[in-house]
């Protein structure tokens, strides 16, 4: 869950959201939100439901305006700037294709609606090589009923392209593909963004589909931003519960610090045993909750040799699942509760599986583990 790994865009600013606010009558979509999106990356905005990712999107595109607060592009204030006359464009979840027109037609509107009017034979070779890049070639007469969802999309990226907008933006474009289709065009959809080298900002609640093409992911949260950050920033060191489980999974646990020394703190658990994990600096709370992925913890017979330094969870098992290369084992302990596990299937075969109601020790790795900071 590293996210994508290549060429990495710049520092350089594309459009910056200043103090952002938008209300719906009495509801705040979006509360202050002040960032920076950087020229060629890939930006996810990732959330639940209401949790303000869209109206996010739909202000940058200039569908909705902020009640307070600005947005730039390219340093110029878009207050007063319409959406038609904005350098960005939108693919929309349902790609609002016209069906009564031709795939080559379809790309074609937007460049036909220009003034002045631009010439036919210019408006063909860009539609032509919009087609070339999303491999839709041969398809310029098809009608859009006869084209498959995947290739529905990339009609919808091709008419969005052909524009060359500086800023590309997508709002949840693969919700309505399966599961197959939707990896597909995941790929294709990152390798053309890359050859393109266009700013991509995309809302998603899908986790998955955020950590696997992002350069970077706005955690959001009741039209806040809980956390911004790459892909392996936000797991590895998400900023609060929050994040912790609306990013992978992770055993929540409660704790009180005993010490500190390091950038670590050890923390006493409920049962009396102890758990070494790494403390961010500066937070002097005394009660804390601790964080840690189940693939940052091991599983052990009472048999097996435990490494030194380990701390030793008694626990049994109530569920084993596979999930291919994956076993992953929830256990339950007298004294936390719920613990989950996920297992190498190849390790998995090594110890020779647990079946449910087997008594095993859960084994937790000095600094396995993440304090997470209070949540606002």
């Amino acid at each position: 869950m590293t996210g994508h790994i290549g060429n990495r865009p710049g520092d350089e600013t594309v459009a910056e959201f200043v103090e952002t606010t938008k209300r719906f009558g009495p509801v705040l979509a979006a509360d202050r939100l002040s960032f920076r999106i950087r020229r060629g990356e890939f930006l996810s905005f990732l959330g639940p439901s209401g949790c303000g990712k869209t109206t996010a999107l739909r202000m940058l595109a200039g569908f909705e305006a902020p009640t307070e607060g600005q947005i730039l592009i390219d340093g110029q204030e878009m207050g007063a700037t319409p959406a038609y006359r904005r350098p960005v464009n939108m693919v929309f979840q349902q790609y609002a294709l016209f069906p009564h027109m031709t795939v080559a037609q379809n790309i074609g509107y937007g460049l036909r609606q220009r003034r002045p009017r631009m010439a036919k034979a210019e408006i063909a070779a860009k539609v032509e090589n919009a087609l070339a890049m999303v491999r839709l070639t041969e398809f310029g007469n098809r009608r859009i009923w006869e084209m498959s969802g995947g290739q529905q999309q990339r009609v919808a990226l091709a008419r969005a392209i052909v524009n060359e907008p500086k800023i590309l933006l997508l709002d949840e474009p693969m919700a309505a593909l399966d599961a197959k289709l939707r990896a597909e065009m995941q790929r294709e959809l990152l390798d053309l963004q890359r050859s393109l080298g266009i700013t991509f900002v995309l809302v998603t609640h899908d986790q998955e589909e955020a950590l696997s093409m992002s350069d970077r992911i706005c955690i959001m949260g009741k039209g806040r931003i809980a956390q911004i950050g790459t892909p392996l920033e936000l797991y590895d060191q998400p900023a609060n519960r929050y994040v912790a489980d609306f990013v992978g999974r992770a055993n929540i646990l409660s704790g009180q610090i005993v010490s500190r020394e390091g950038g670590m703190a050890r923390i006493a658990l409920p049962g009396g045993r102890d758990v070494v994990v790494r403390a961010p600096a500066g937070d002097t709370r005394k009660d804390v909750e601790i964080a840690v992925r189940p693939e940052a913890l091991g599983l052990a017979s009472a048999s097996d040799q435990i490494p030194d330094g380990h701390t030793v969870l008694p626990a049994e098992v109530t569920r084993r699942t596979f999930l291919g290369d994956h076993i992953e084992y929830l256990l339950r302990s007298a004294d936390l509760g719920p613990l989950q596990v996920l297992v190498p299937r190849q390790a998995e075969r090594a110890m020779r599986g647990h079946d449910v109601g087997a008594r095993l020790h859960v084994i937790w790795a000095p600094g396995a583990g993440l304090m997470l900071g209070a949540e606002d």
